[in-house]
């Protein structure tokens, strides 16, 4: 059940990042629309929280360490980086890095127990299948087609991108850990998004002030799609999701099954054109990584 929850999990983030891009769009700045988004997501586990009885479980935040109470922060920091690196790296090396940093802090979280995560010293089968995944990965970027971006302090960047991508595991991490002294998942999903929104939203106040274009207006919001909206809902199921599963089958697996759905209906968008994205043949390079990455995900399942 847990391997199906994570995978669900990585299968809706290409809709969530279709459903930002779409209403940053129709708002005229990403920063704001990812503020929205996660806005909508507090408020859908606020509902959540006061249907399930565990509200009154936020009285435990008091007994959080700062770090727990800091991790809805990597949501934004994963939104921000996306539109900070996309121009700069281009589309598939930015999510192929984000994908490399989230497995190689999965493979540390479990190798170490940190954060209340079970330890689970790596095997033979669990760096055989590291390295298929790492193989996966470099062979969709490679099949990513297109130009590739040069900007100055290129090395820098995917740096950055592999770093921020990390942040979602170690997130996951810290809110087991939260839910330990809590006792309520979704007080604790409730907690990291409000945070996470309010992070956004300085980041909208800092860029407005220092004099940053894209003003946000509503003029296009009666234009979008239902699924435009979704993105706040798929956020609030991946890392609840994720914090959930991490502490019954791990943190490598469950970062590995989140993306292998990821890979799978990012496959399917491309191929038929989904959500309104351009569509045609999958490049066979791009096919076989998913096939590489997949079957490195079962190994280290597996191990």
């Amino acid at each position: 059940m847990y391997i199906l929850i994570a995978f669900l999990a990585g299968c809706g983030l290409p809709l969530q990042a279709a459903a930002n891009a779409r209403l940053g769009r129709a708002v005229g700045n990403p920063f704001a629309a990812a503020t929205i988004q996660l806005v909508i997501a507090a408020a859908l586990l606020l509902l959540a929280a006061i249907a399930a009885g565990q509200l009154a479980a936020l009285q435990g935040v008091v007994h959080a360490t700062w770090w727990q109470l800091l991790a809805g922060l990597a949501s934004a920091a994963y939104v921000v980086a996306g539109i900070v690196l996309f121009p700069r790296l281009g589309a598939v090396a930015t999510v192929g890095l984000f994908i490399a940093g989230q497995a190689c802090a999965s493979l540390v979280l479990d190798g170490f127990g940190l954060f209340g995560i079970p330890e689970r010293p790596p095997g033979l089968p669990t760096w055989l299948g590291a390295a298929a995944v790492v193989l996966g990965i470099a062979l969709i970027v490679g099949a990513g087609g297109g130009a590739q971006v040069r900007t100055p302090g290129r090395a820098g960047w995917m740096v950055l991108a592999a770093g921020c991508g990390a942040l979602l595991p170690v997130q996951g991490a810290l809110n087991v850990s939260f839910v330990g002294v809590v006792g309520a998942p979704l007080a604790v999903a409730l907690t990291s998004f409000v945070v996470a929104a309010l992070g956004m939203g300085a980041v909208c106040l800092g860029m407005r002030g220092v004099g940053a274009r894209g003003r946000p207006h509503a003029q296009g919001l009666g234009k979008m799609p239902w699924w435009g909206w979704s993105g706040g809902l798929v956020g609030a199921c991946y890392v609840t999701g994720v914090f959930t599963a991490m502490p019954r089958i791990g943190a490598a697996a469950t970062i590995g099954f989140t993306i292998a759905g990821q890979q799978l209906v990012s496959l399917l968008i491309d191929r038929y054109g989904l959500l309104g994205l351009p569509g045609g043949p999958v490049p066979r390079a791009r096919l076989a990584g998913a096939i590489a990455l997949l079957g490195g995900v079962l190994s280290i399942k597996l191990a």
